[in-house]
């Protein structure tokens, strides 16, 4: 199955994609560490920041272009997800933090000083070490998302249902994590890191090595997306999307194949959460705000449902011009936002990916007639 995947995984497409990650996950962390900052091939490490957090949303996209664009399913919801993989990356950088908090607790992080814990709380043991939160930020998203789906999917709740469902789930996990003795920092989240994995969180050289652990795992789990839904599995996803109970008639258990993919789509917004913390520097309760998962569902619209790739541009494409927005035109943004919405489902529904697709079938030359020969063998 590995090889099948694999060999069906690395169509031209996917090869190019996966070119062009590997090569900025070189190429960027090398202009921002070689060149002299005054050097025109100087990249900043504000920049390298600011394109590190492209990358966690393009992630971020391309799970949700995952399950909505190939199995049916609009999950209003994937910014929970994002969030629980952000929140177990920070635990374990507020644990690296030690005696240089504000408070110089060994174990308690400050927000727990301030408001007067004793003891650190169960579910914070083990997030001292790094592999315990990276399984973490793997584990928490995905077992939320399994147990989510086992019910939502066996009881075939389906539309516009599920899709207010997964909203409803978001926003019960925003109040609660505003809440100050949920054990998270409330309503300040988490922040004032200081180390990861031993390095300063600063430094122009974590900076760049963030950004490139940022863009391979953006391309590996494209190279998988790619490969999933090209195999027999893939074929049975975009059945259930466009015939569900057609799929469910001929002997498919749909449910099982939309539990898969949505648990594995959690699992990539999870990585996405945990990659972008450490760029940004802080995770707090609006991360689970229903508005920001609204807005991952708006950057495969406008990059193009169902593509993948259309999903990694449309996230770089609306978040760069939402920092050219918010820095020239900050009280516009919204409503460019919301207009470019309205226009990508009246007028592209097929996203940019699909514009570009349809300028490249309006160049090929028409095709020549061809003569038809008569019974005789003559032309006619």
């Amino acid at each position: 199955m590995l090889t099948y995947w694999l060999t069906n995984g690395f169509d031209r497409k996917a090869q190019i994609v996966t070119a062009v990650l590997v090569a900025l996950a070189i190429v960027v962390p090398l202009g921002s560490l070689l060149p002299p900052d005054d050097s025109v091939l100087h990249i900043s490490t504000y920049q390298v920041t600011l394109f590190g957090k492209y990358l966690t949303y393009a992630l971020l996209a391309l799970a949700v272009d995952l399950v909505w664009g190939y199995c049916g399913i609009l999950s209003l919801g994937h910014g929970a997800f994002f969030a629980l993989g952000g929140y177990a990356c920070g635990m374990y950088l507020m644990r690296q933090i030690g005696t240089r908090g504000v408070y110089a607790d060994p174990v308690l992080p400050d927000f727990m000083v301030f408001l007067n814990w004793k003891d650190l709380p169960w579910f914070w043991y083990g997030f001292d070490m790094a592999w315990f939160a990276f399984l973490m930020v793997i584990l928490v998203p995905g077992l939320l998302a399994f147990v989510f789906g086992w019910f939502a999917f066996r009881s075939r709740v389906t539309g516009v249902y599920l899709s207010i469902i997964t909203q409803a789930m978001t926003y019960a996990l925003l109040l609660a994590f505003f809440r100050n003795d949920m054990g998270f920092g409330g309503n300040n989240g988490l922040t004032d890191f200081k180390d990861i994995l031993g390095y300063s969180i600063q430094s122009p050289g974590t900076r760049a090595g963030l950004f490139a652990a940022s863009a391979l795992f953006l391309a590996f789990f494209f190279v998988v997306a790619s490969a999933l839904t090209r195999s027999k599995l893939g074929k049975v996803l975009v059945a259930v999307r466009d015939a569900e109970s057609r799929t469910r008639f001929i002997g498919y258990r749909v449910e099982h194949y939309k539990l898969f993919v949505w648990t594995l789509s959690a699992v990539m917004a999870g990585v996405a959460g945990a990659l972008y913390v450490p760029q940004v520097g802080i995770i707090n309760p609006s991360e689970f705000d229903p508005a920001a998962s609204i807005e991952a569902v708006i950057w495969v619209a406008v990059g193009g449902r169902g593509t993948l790739v259309g999903a990694l541009i449309g996230a770089v494409v609306v978040n760069f011009g939402k920092t050219w927005f918010t820095g020239m035109l900050p009280e516009l943004w919204l409503f460019a936002l919301g207009g470019l919405f309205v226009i990508v489902t009246l007028f592209l529904p097929t996203g940019i990916v699909g514009l570009f697709a349809r300028l490249k079938s309006l160049r090929k030359p028409p095709v020549a007639p061809v003569a038809v020969a008569n019974q005789s063998g003559g032309a006619s």
